[in-house]
């Protein structure tokens, strides 16, 4: 991993009429991937972006597009998102009935792999999986909608999953998406996340998108 601390901003709290402005802003920054998330008004209750999302972002900026699929039956996107331009793939254990398979396929098209936990969803459930992803992705609100409030019920959840991965010789990354501010993010470092994915605290933080992503990398630093 390039840094022991990535900041992947979520384009889901900007503001899309400025989307290629306000990604340039936040790579300039110093985000250092762009997250989309994907939702299908199936799996989640909200309907969201497509491919063509992710193949205007990858005309704007080189970071790495972090596409989060909250879709049913993800297999069947996964070729479209990868020809857009992602750079990883993240499905849902809950959605995926042959979730070896989809990984496989993932690394096929040229992507990084990416499994997804609900807050609900059990580490149990992941563990056969953990040797073969490159990234695993700890929801800390129930998936579907921006500006929702932290719940810490998943700090412990991560800490499990930092002792697994560290059985692993092999680099994955720890994902937190949901809720991550000034105030979340220190809790989610302590427990063991290296990415951390933030929405509003960056496109809707009151001084900017640069002063938004300054602050989180600062509790990076300390």
């Amino acid at each position: 991993m390039p840094t022991p601390f990535l900041i992947s901003a979520s384009i889901l709290s900007s503001d899309f009429s400025r989307l290629g402005e306000q990604i340039h802003e936040a790579e300039l920054a110093g985000a250092d991937w762009i997250h989309l998330d994907v939702m299908d008004g199936h799996f989640v209750p909200n309907l969201t972006l497509g491919p063509v999302i992710v193949e205007a972002c990858r005309k704007v900026t080189q970071l790495p597009l972090d596409v989060h699929l909250m879709v049913e039956s993800p297999e069947n996107l996964l070729a479209a998102f990868a020809n857009a331009g992602s750079s990883i793939l993240s499905v849902h254990v809950e959605a995926c009935p042959h979730l070896h398979r989809t990984i496989q396929t993932i690394h096929e098209l040229g992507c990084k792999a990416g499994v997804v936990l609900n807050p609900a969803t059990p580490v149990d459930l992941i563990r056969p999986i953990l040797p073969m992803v490159d990234l695993v992705l700890v929801l800390s609100v129930n998936p579907g909608y921006s500006g929702q409030v932290f719940l810490p019920e998943v700090l412990p959840k991560l800490s499990d999953l930092r002792r697994e991965l560290g059985k692993i010789n092999q680099p994955v990354w720890l994902e937190i998406d949901g809720g991550i501010n000034e105030s979340t993010l220190p809790l989610a470092r302590e427990a063991g996340a290296t990415v951390f994915v933030a929405a509003n605290a960056i496109f809707k933080h009151p001084d900017g998108i640069a002063s938004g992503i300054h602050q989180l990398r600062a509790l990076l630093s300390s």
